[in-house]
Order: structure tokens, then C-alpha cells, then sequence
């Protein structure tokens, strides 16, 4: 069956540094298509669907689309809202009324679940209709995905940020913590692990939302890596909990929620602050500080892995292709078929869409204050190419004469 009508691409969630690629490469490829009439772009997310905000992608230069494609962050905005039924139902008329017949939906699986729901409404009225969800999170959580668009970059971004935060250690060493974003699952604080260059390269630890958070373990694994090193480096996600799974941050601030109705994680230094000042006054280390790398991590310019913008294109195109050629639904998930190389198949969005996948067992350590090799394994070729090493000097000492 030959659906002849227009498209409507939309980014939700938070932005990464390659999802323009995505967009591009849903619009580009669905304008090859003459049973495309218009590919519209809906400003901020399904907001802007209900809202009938679009602009009209078929009347964009392909230059300019290429130009947009290698900028970050979401070219089309985007929202937090997270629809429900009645909402859906609102998003579906739009689409009657402008006789939309492809949505592609970029996102994360709060935005799976708004595909599958939508979906369900053009079922139930007999709409000939193809929805597909474009996977995308810093966070790589999507289930059935090997990784997902946005992750790798993200990782590149943590990777270099904690080879900076060594060097700089090494040089004044002292406590330096390290939080980064992953509210559920530790991918992107793993991430860390690859500023493990020489032996005594930190991060030393690694502390994810997968294992229970114990501030006196803590405090010990860091005496023990202080007293070995003189120094310690500390990756901590601003997720991690204790053993009744209450985020570590709850205890230190108000509870304070998003769109989403989850607790503020990101945009508050408190977690580092609270963390530090536990190893200064119960281990008597004074120098201690913590940075929180917050949105930084997401559309950092100048640091993308080539990996991740080519993925990522892929995905969208494949999406139109699925849709437009195939005649499909579901959710592109990407699938690791060699060491390197991708595939994509359509997946149920019953499998992705408000689902989270977490790091597996074999990626943490049994004290679970590090990561393993296999993650690294896992992760190295995502990078790219390019992904820059530190080096320090191996020179022996000269013989001392006067403090012999």
C-alpha cells in the first residue's frame, strides 16, 4: 500500500550533540519519495504538534540541512512534556487535519511511548498511519539497543573532561569528584574509565546507580586510594542511591521535580558539594574539590565522535525507509554485528517505549567502585578514531649531590 501525505519529524527530550543527524536524515531521505506531499518539522516536540507549529522542511536547501546536521542540539527545540492519552488523542487530530501519514518521533523511551500511543489512536480509527520512534539519549538506556545515538559523543565528551581532570590532578594532586549525568544507569559515568591510561590513572572510582551507594564504603575506598596514590580522582553518577534506592541527592536538597514528575538531579552542585565535605571532615583531607559537568555533557561543540554522526544519520534514514518503502512501524534499534560494525532492525515499540536498560553486571566491578575491562571493550570503538591520549614523561631521575 502507497500512503500518499506529508511527514512530521519532532525532537523531545534532552538535546545531544547528533540529533540534527537524525532529523536530516529522516527528511532528506523521505523527500526522495513521490508520495510525499510535505515533510514538516514540529517546533518544540509534540507541543508544538498540538500547537500546529511547523515549518516546512521540503522548502529547506539540502546545503543548509547538511549545515544542520553537523550543528548540536535540537534544530527543532524541543519538550519535556510527556503525553498521556487525552494528549495523544490531540496530536492525532492535528494529523488528520493536515493529513499526515509518517511521524517521526527523535527521542528518548518516554518518547517511544508517545509513538506507540499515538499509533494506537490511528488504529483504532482506521487511519492508514506509520509511526516510528528514532532512538536517542546521552543516557543509553533504550532497551534492545546496542547503544544509541547521542551516547557515544556524551561518552567522548566525560572521557576527555576526566583525562584533563588526571593530568591536572597529577600535577597538584589532592580529592577531586567528578558527577556526571545518568539518573537510572551508569553508561555515561563509566565513560570515565577511559582516562585510565598508566596504573596510576584515575578515575580511581566509579561509583553508578546500579549499585547501592554506602557513604562509609565510600569514605573507605577513598582513604584506601588517597594512601596508596596521595591523590584521588571520583566519577560519581548523580543518580546513585542507597539501599532503599533514594537518590543520594534527595537527602541534601528540597524535592525539587521535572516535567516528568522525576527529582531534579541535573543542575545543582550539591551531591559533589555533600560528598566533599564528608572526606574533609571525616578523613581530614583539605584538599578536595568536585565539578559537576551537568549540560555540558550533551551538545558540547567540537567533541562528537565521527561513530555517533554516522549512526545517528543512519537511524533517520532508516526510519523513512521503513515507514515510506516498507510500510511499518515500530522503533529503529541498532545491533552490534562485529567488532566494529552496526545494523538496524525495526523493533515493537512495546519493547523500548517506557522501558530503561542498565549497565550489566559483567561492566561493574564485584566492589562496584569501578568498571571492568569489558566495558571498555564495549565502549573504545564508539569514540571514534580521534579520540585524543595523554602521554607524561618516563625520563629517569638525575642523581641528587646535595641531598644525598
Amino acid at each position: 500500500m502507497v500512503l500518499e501525505g506529508k511527514v512530521v519529524v519532532a525532537q523531545g527530550g534532552g538535546p545531544t550533540a547528533v540529533i540534527n543527524q537524525s532529523l536530516v536524515g529522516a527528511v532528506l531521505e523521505s523527500r526522495k519519495f513521490p508520495q510525499i506531499t510535505k515533510v514538516y518539522g514540529a517546533i518544540n516536540g509534540v507541543s508544538g504538534i498540538i500547537n500546529e507549529d511547523f515549518i516546512d522542511l521540503t522548502q529547506e536547501t539540502t546545503h543548509n540541512l547538511e549545515q544542520v546536521a553537523i550543528t548540536p542540539s535540537s534544530a527543532l527545540f524541543s519538550t519535556r512534556d510527556k503525553p498521556d492519552t487525552a494528549y495523544c488523542k490531540e496530536i492525532f487530530k492535528v494529523f488528520q487535519a493536515h493529513n499526515v501519514r509518517y511521524f517521526f518521533y527523535i527521542g528518548g523511551n518516554d518518547s517511544a511511548d508517545t509513538v506507540r500511543i499515538v499509533n494506537e489512536q490511528a488504529e483504532s480509527s482506521h487511519y492508514e498511519f506509520r509511526a516510528i520512534h528514532i532512538p536517542k539519549t546521552i543516557d543509553n538506556d533504550l532497551m534492545i539497543n546496542d547503544h544509541t545515538p547521542g551516547y557515544p559523543s556524551a561518552a567522548k565528551f566525560v572521557a576527555q573532561a576526566f583525562i584533563g581532570l588526571n593530568l591536572d590532578n597529577r600535577a597538584l594532586p589532592g580529592v577531586h569528584i567528578g558527577v556526571v549525568m545518568g539518573r537510572n544507569a551508569g553508561f555515561l559515568t563509566a565513560a570515565s574509565s577511559i582516562a585510565q591510561k598508566y596504573p596510576d590513572d584515575g578515575p580511581h572510582l566509579i561509583y553508578v546507580p546500579e549499585r547501592s551507594f554506602d557513604i562509609d564504603l565510600f569514605l573507605d575506598d577513598v582513604k584506601k586510594v588517597y594512601d596508596r596514590y596521595g591523590r584521588c580522582i571520583i566519577a560519581v553518577s548523580e543518580g546513585i542511591q542507597d539501599e532503599n534506592g533514594v537518590p543520594i541527592v534527595t537527602k541534601l536538597i528540597k524535592n525539587e521535580k521535572d516535567a516528568h514528575g522525576n527529582i531534579q538531579l541535573s543542575g545543582t552542585g550539591a551531591l559533589g558539594d555533600l560528598l566533599s565535605q564528608y572526606i574533609k571532615t571525616k578523613l581530614g583531607i583539605q584538599r578536595v574539590r568536585s565539578d559537576t559537568l551537568g549540560y555540558l555533557q550533551r551538545s558540547f561543540m567540537g567533541c562528537v565522535s565521527p561513530v555517533d554522526q554516522h549512526e545517528a544519520r543512519e537511524v533517520g534514514e532508516k526510519a523513512a525507509q521503513f515507514a515510506i518503502w516498507h510500510n511499518i512501524d515500530g522503533s529503529i534499534t541498532i545491533h552490534r554485528t562485529g567488532y566494529y560494525s552496526v545494523d538496524y532492525k525495526m523493533t515493537d515499540l512495546h519493547n523500548v517505549a517506557g522501558k530503561t536498560k542498565l549497565m550489566p553486571d559483567e561492566f561493574i566491578n564485584k566492589q562496584g567502585n569501578n568498571v571492568t575491562d569489558a566495558f571498555k571493550y564495549y565502549l573504545q570503538p564508539l569514540l571514534g578514531y580521534d579520540m585524543p591520549e595523554a602521554s607524561m614523561l618516563r625520563a629517569p631521575k638525575a642523581a641528587k649531590i646535595l641531598k644525598v
